[in-house]
């Protein structure tokens, strides 16, 4: 008798011809060199740019402050200012109610010295 050995018809499904399927292979399309480097560029571009808009904003708070430290430093001046004017109004008040002040005798002009 035949020796027989029994195969089967099934291969695996990509490489057979099966009914009411189509024997086109489809590649899986993905992106070129170039379109790679144009959108590395554009996101290197996007992130430069939020780090140029936060840089901005950390200056222009310098800004502010700077101007709010110039104003404390004024109203620093002015008090030191009117703390001075206050003490001689003081002095003069506290010179005209003392019992010193109101013993001495009042200046006047005895004369001129003449040549």
């Amino acid at each position: 008798m035949f020796n027989q050995t029994y195969v089967t018809r099934r291969e695996p499904m990509s490489q057979s011809f099966v009914r009411n399927r189509n024997t086109v292979r489809h590649t899986k399309r993905s992106l070129g060199s170039i379109s790679q480097i144009a959108i590395i560029c554009m996101l290197t571009l996007v992130f430069g740019l939020i780090y140029v808009a936060e840089g901005t904003k950390a200056t222009s708070f310098d800004y502010e402050i700077s101007s709010v430290e110039s104003e404390i430093t004024e109203m620093n001046v002015k008090k030191d200012d009117l703390a001075v004017e206050r003490a001689r109004l003081n002095s003069v008040a506290t010179a005209k109610n003392s019992t010193v002040a109101a013993n001495m005798e009042h200046a006047t002009v005895s004369g001129y010295a003449t040549e």
